[in-house]
This record gives structure tokens, sequence and C-alpha cells, in this order.
């Protein structure tokens, strides 16, 4: 019997939703760090793990005062390279999820970042490759993978084969709990939808 247990970053976005239905991981962990759009993201990632009949935890750790952008609803920082861009969120979002991972036996931890995501350095398959290196060199070698890095939104959704009605579910605006239809975040989710063929709103 194989010990590989996986766990997932869910987000509750389009990426992350696509890849939980593309994998099935054995458990889901949405991150509450004091953003804006907390409460509408952990509301999407419960709709979808019920749907796909996933397990879910909610880890919340406030960060709110070290954020900047969207994000946090503050201005970006000055070497901010987009406008949501929090400081080392993904690095810390990833530690959160190895730091309860571990305790779980989870040997897997998977990120929902894809091609796309490249624009700010810790989107890159060359910060997930370091990651993973710092990850599995401690106590537990626990693998840290991004399996649809290479992947545009679109590609992933088609690949995933997820129903319309999951994917519905996703929270993708950055400002806040309901959709702003402005953001890049919901500019995105229209984009994408309107590549799938369908009207996003």
């Amino acid at each position: 019997m194989s010990s590989h247990k996986s766990a997932l970053l869910l987000s509750g976005g389009m990426d992350s939703i696509a890849v939980a239905a593309w994998k099935h991981p054995d458990l889901c962990l949405t991150i509450n760090y004091g953003h804006k759009a907390a409460e509408g993201e952990i509301r999407a990632a419960a709709l979808v793990c019920h749907d796909l009949g996933l397990a879910h935890e909610v880890i919340s750790v406030d960060c709110s005062s070290l954020g900047s952008g969207d994000l946090a609803g503050l201005n970006p920082a000055k070497i901010a390279p987009i406008p949501e861009w929090w400081p080392f969120r993904n690095q810390f979002l990833v530690t959160l999820a190895v730091m309860r991972a571990v305790s779980l036996n989870v040997t897997e931890v998977m990120v929902g970042s894809v091609r796309t995501d490249s624009t700010h350095l810790d989107g890159t398959p060359e910060f997930y490759r370091l990651l993973h290196s710092v990850v599995a060199f401690q106590e537990g070698n626990i693998q840290v993978t991004a399996p649809a890095i290479y992947l545009t939104t679109a590609e992933l959704i088609r690949r995933s084969g997820i129903k319309l009605e999951v994917l519905a579910y996703s929270h993708s605006c950055h400002t806040g709990n309901l959709a702003c239809g402005q953001c890049r975040g919901c500019n995105k989710h229209r984009d994408v939808m309107g590549e799938l063929g369908y009207d996003a709103y």
C-alpha cells in the first residue's frame, strides 16, 4: 500500500480548483492570512471540496499588517511587479501548508500556480524548484509541486475535466468577498471564461 499522501493549497480561485478536480488530493488547505477576499475564497473552497468529496481544512494566521496592494486594500509596494503583489506570499503560504502537512504525514504539497503567474518571481518554475529543495531538505521530506506551472489557466481547466458547475464556485476577486469586476483577478476570470467559450457575467 502506497504511503503517498497529498495536500493542495486551495485558494478557491480557478487555478487551484481545477488542480483539485484534476489531482484529487487527500486534503485541501485554504489559508486565511488576513487578506481582503478571505471569506469569499474560503466559501468557494468549501463548496468545491463538498462537491468533489475532498477533505478540507482552513488555517487562519492574521498577517494583514504585512501585506500590500489589492489583496491588502493598500497601495502596492514600490517593488511590486503587479497590483496584488504581497511580499513573499507564496513562500509564506507553502510554509504554513507544510507546517500543517507534516503533522498529518502528508508527503506532497501541491500549489495551483500556472504559467502566467511568472509575472512575479514567486510564481515561476525556478521559485518552486528552489522552494521544494528547501522544504524537502527538512524533516518530513515533503515534496512541493506545481503540476500546472507550464499550463495556462484555460489549458489547465480543459485538462482537469472539471464540471462548469463546480468551476462556477470559484472566487477570483482580489479586493473583496464579492466580485468587483475590475481587479486583475476578476479580469482574468472573465478572459478565461471567454477563452473557454462561456459568458463570465
